[in-house]
């Protein structure tokens, strides 16, 4: 009987910050630069937006009080998905082919053989590989081998959770999966041969994101997107954008709003959900809600 895998939920928001770094033109369409926000629906606040990156680095474990008591201020933390028992368990059955068939018949034995050799740095049970989908394999390969998986989202919900918030999730499995699920398997294999050719340098690509990220500049990761990787062909760049954000941000808008307009919401989503036409910021400020920069609550890296 093949082992059951259960990964850290961050792992699949890992990898939607990871395609931040494939598409650069994402953070363009929009002069909104901030990666955190106050929501005011007129005169009361209707709670606040951060733009996460999921990263176990303690750079950004590390909260001051006094971002701690504005989180603690609110009624909810709303995240993309929570990382509860029952949805871990069907993260894990997403991820493996359920019709018998294995991993290497769809990518053939040399690719196979590279998977198999990277996976055993990941901790995984040895079989694992057999059965795993191509889309996971690349979202798995896409960030460094996690060590605590005490990830930045996680601790936040844990801090909300501590602090008698509500944690609720803005997106089902279906939502936050399906394009994956459904993106053709030659888009997947031409992402996946990206994520083996350029795995050498996820640790510090990871890195650098992080110090990037510490910057609250959103333009500042788009420049370092630019240094850091090549873009995907224009197909599979289109496909990310349509289906695996924009789409997904309309998605969290529509289970976001009813909290807003009943209690007072921390948000807690991936950066790359924030910024252009279609992100969150602006979809918020359509539906009427005002949304003002802040400073975000962690230190810069003395390197910036």
């Amino acid at each position: 009987m093949r082992s059951v895998f259960k990964p850290d939920l961050s792992s699949v928001t890992a990898f939607f910050l990871a395609v931040l770094f494939l598409f650069p033109g994402l953070l363009s369409a929009s002069g909104d630069k901030a990666v955190y926000w106050s929501i005011m629906d007129g005169e009361r606040r209707a709670g606040y937006l951060l733009g996460t990156i999921h990263s176990e680095d303690p750079r950004v474990l590390d909260f001051p009080q006094s971002f701690l008591d504005q989180l603690s201020s609110n009624q909810v933390f709303a995240m993309e998905m929570v990382p509860d028992l029952p949805t871990l368990k069907l993260l894990s059955e997403y991820m493996h082919y359920q019709d018998g068939t294995g991993l290497e018949s769809r990518v053939g034995a040399q690719r196979f053989a590279k998977i198999r050799n990277l996976l055993s740095g990941y901790q995984v049970p040895a079989d694992w590989a057999e059965t795993i989908k191509v889309w996971a394999v690349v979202m798995t390969l896409s960030v460094p081998p996690p060590q605590s998986g005490f990830f930045m989202d996680l601790s936040l919900s844990l801090r909300a959770a501590g602090n008698g918030l509500r944690v609720v999730g803005l997106e089902t499995m279906d939502q936050q999966l399906s394009f994956l699920e459904d993106m053709p398997m030659k888009l997947q294999l031409d992402i996946l041969d990206q994520a083996l050719e350029n795995h050498d340098s996820v640790g510090e690509v990871h890195g650098q994101m992080v110090n990037s990220y510490l910057s609250g500049d959103l333009q500042i990761l788009e420049a370092e997107a630019e240094l850091q990787l090549d873009q995907l062909a224009p197909e599979a760049r289109d496909y990310f954008v349509r289906h695996g954000i924009n789409a997904r941000n309309h998605h969290m808008l529509e289970s976001l709003l009813p909290l807003l307009s009943e209690s007072q919401v921390f948000v807690a989503v991936g950066a790359l959900h924030l910024p252009g036409e279609h992100g969150l910021v602006s979809l918020l400020r359509k539906k009427g809600y005002q949304l003002q920069a802040e400073m975000l609550p962690l230190s810069a890296p003395d390197s910036l």
